[in-house]
């Protein structure tokens, strides 16, 4: 997910800078003697394995965290640091240890009941955040703590907590938390079961013969399986969407798969849906904000809804003129198929996107795709990462996983195992296969609590003489995934868990969208990109191709700006107006009629499956991803384009944005990198520049 600009304050994940040496701004000597002395390092999914084992392990830890909680209440004498921030720390840490486990197991174990009772813990954790962010006693103890002597990450953390607390409703009367409570609680149950609905609903077209496969690379068309009759099935999975949409030449196929994955969780999830958007609502009012959309900016650099809708207008503006003309282009190659053609449709846009980026420039999407398998991405992310941020991978032994295919590792910093991840990329039924993402399991703290994050992904590969060949895009997409898990885990070593998470969320894509950037430089991809037969490099001039050919379609390609204003604007104008008036598919079909110039497909509903909406950090902020990528190019600018692997400014950014996390805002973090506040000059660059 990718996207845009502007400046005003964020914080990130956590790390003490007091606690940040050394050329690599890693891990210090500190954490390195604390890290024998961790009590929290055993893998997330140890000592689980049924779901009774899951149960006895969550219900011991919720009455871990309720003791916690009445020992942090009932503290005398005077509030200090130590005896409630860190209480309240350690509070936070079981909420954690709940709800971060329970909603990778929910997501993606193969086993029923484990989903289901992994679901139960994790809205029961909700819930007792939901109480403890409305716990009136509690909020007087982190106000009444003596800061006088506290160091500035501590006075941080409490501020922001104290805000976050009134955000939530704390200080309204106790009737009003009462009913804020209820509210949240049926908004979490709500996002899960929109959440389980897209999950269990993968939908699937058949197809008579191979024929209607013409253009498929032969390796996807082995991995389907024909029936008695010859009949084959092509699934609403990520894997199966991107090349079909991007290669398949029988239209039919084209437009009958694009519908069933445009109504995955159709009609269901739009009552949903609709519940939800009421609740959000009255929570708004409830607090003291004309809307929920205000109330969701209230904590994130854009500041509030009228700010967003005008960043969105102002993206949509600076891309309108370059849209016309890849429109024009579309429609001109269009019509060598089909004379007379007036309109290039949603489910044709990718397909010819790839014909006019063969005929102007000669390049071939497939032609890449051998130069890609699955595991030579995987090791090409760990080099590339470890040159960057001083770190290294080992398979972490003995570790126990939810499914076979699934692989774990540790990150080490100086030979000190800094942090632990998981990745689960190949696609299985019951599993999250609709996109990428990345989710940390479990939060760290230095000395104290390993890191661990677990990847999801649903690319090829994973099956004896199944090479799992990617295209640049899946490659690039790993990459952007894995920068979450590198920004986690290193900022996962602070001082206090609760300054691991991004305050202000339009930030949290910033790092991955940056990380893209190597993934187009001829240098980086030589070290990995070779051919999954012969082992010779990806030709320079070939990468070179591809990096024009992909001028054309970055404004309404298929990952093109105008079209992630659509889903931008769907987002925020679903939660910037009464919610009894809202039909989210008209203000769908006016979003697309708005920036699109493809024609709205009628009879879809994308807002059903589009899993950003029960996710608070993107409820109603899907235009986070532009944000981001307007810091994000403003960061990479730092950079050598002639020497990308160079390690200098790579460390620096380690030290000065990774490193200290949730510690500071983050325009203050981008600006001790910068050594200037941010701007939207490279992105704008980035915009207009046209092939070369």
């Amino acid at each position: 997910m990718k996207v845009l600009r502007m400046a005003v304050a964020v914080v990130l994940v956590s790390l003490a800078v007091s606690q940040v040496a050394g050329p690599y701004g890693g891990v210090t000597a500190h954490v390195a003697t604390l890290a024998a002395e961790r009590s929290d390092s055993a893998p997330f999914f140890a000592g689980i394995g049924d779901a009774d084992s899951l149960k006895a392990t969550m219900d011991r830890r919720f009455a871990e965290a309720q003791q916690k909680l009445d020992r942090l209440v009932a503290v005398k004498g005077p509030r200090t640091v130590e005896n409630t921030l860190r209480l309240y720390d350690d509070l936070k840490i079981d909420v954690d240890s709940v709800l971060g486990p329970s909603g990778i197991i929910a997501q993606a174990h193969p086993d029923e009941r484990m989903r289901q009772t992994a679901d139960a813990a994790a809205e029961r954790a909700r819930a007792m955040g939901t109480d403890l962010v409305l716990n009136r006693a509690v909020y007087d103890a982190l106000a009444a703590i003596d800061l006088g002597h506290a160091d500035a990450q501590a006075k941080y953390y409490v501020q922001r907590e104290l805000r976050d607390f009134r955000l939530n409703g704390v200080d309204r009367d106790e009737a009003t938390r009462e009913r804020i409570g209820k509210l949240q609680r049926e908004l979490n149950a709500a996002n899960q079961e929109f959440l389980r609905n897209i999950r269990a609903n993968t939908r699937t077209i058949t197809i008579a013969s191979a024929a209607d496969l013409a253009g498929l690379p032969p390796d996807f068309i082995a991995r389907l399986k024909p029936d008695a009759n010859g009949v084959m099935s092509l699934t609403t999975n990520i894997s199966t969407i991107i090349p079909v949409l991007t290669f398949a030449k029988s239209d039919d196929v084209r437009k009958r798969l694009y519908i069933e994955w445009t109504n995955i969780a159709y009609p269901e999830n739009l009552a949903i849906l609709g519940r939800m958007l009421a609740t959000r609502a009255e929570i708004a009012h409830l607090i003291g904000f004309n809307s929920y959309a205000d109330y969701d900016m209230a904590d994130r650099m854009v500041g509030s809804s009228k700010a967003a809708s005008e960043f969105i207008d102002r993206v949509a503006a600076s891309s309108k003129a370059r849209a016309e003309r890849e429109y024009e282009e579309l429609l001109k190659r269009k019509r060598q198929d089909v004379p007379g053609a007036t309109a290039v449709n949603a489910w044709e846009n990718a397909y010819y996107t790839e014909l006019v980026r063969r005929s102007i420039f000669d390049f071939n999407a497939l032609s890449v795709r051998e130069y890609f398998p699955f595991d030579r991405v995987r090791q090409g992310v760990f080099d590339v990462t470890s040159r960057l941020f001083g770190v290294t991978y080992r398979p972490a032994k003995d570790v126990p996983v939810w499914h076979p295919s699934v692989e774990a590792y540790e990150m080490l910093d100086k030979g000190e195992v800094i942090g632990r991840f998981y990745l689960d990329m190949h696609p299985r039924p019951n599993k999250q296969n609709n996109s990428p993402l990345s989710s940390t399991v479990r939060a760290g703290v230095a000395g104290r609590r390993l890191p661990e994050v677990v990847v999801i992904g649903g690319v090829p590969g994973g099956q004896a003489g199944d090479p799992g060949l990617l295209t640049h895009d899946d490659a690039k997409t790993f990459f952007h995934e894995f920068g979450h898990l590198v920004a986690a885990i290193v900022a996962g070593n602070g001082k206090w868990m609760g300054l691991t998470r991004s305050a202000e969320r339009d930030f949290g894509e910033t790092t991955s969208q940056m990380l893209e950037e190597w993934m187009w430089d001829p240098a980086t991809l030589a070290t990995f990109a070779k051919h999954y037969q012969t082992n010779e490099p990806i030709p320079a001039a070939l990468v070179n191709r591809m990096r024009r050919a992909n001028e054309f379609g970055k404004a309404i390609g298929p990952t093109g700006v105008r079209g992630q204003m659509v889903l931008a604007r769907l987002s925020l104008s679903l939660h910037d107006r009464d919610s009894k008036t809202v039909d989210s598919t008209a203000v769908l079909r006016e979003a697309n009629e708005k920036y699109m110039p493809s024609p709205f497909v009628e009879g879809t509903h994308r807002q059903a499956s589009m899993t950003h909406l029960a996710n608070r950090n993107y409820a109603s902020g899907y235009y986070t991803y532009m944000w981001s990528l307007v810091i994000a190019k403003d960061l990479f600018s730092k950079f050598d384009p002639k020497d990308l692997l160079a390690p200098g400014v790579a460390h620096k950014f380690r030290d000065k944005v990774l490193a200290p996390g949730g510690s500071k805002p983050a325009a203050a973090l981008v600006e001790d990198f910068l050594g200037r506040p941010f701007n939207a000059h490279a992105w704008e660059a980035w915009l207009n520049r046209d092939p070369s």
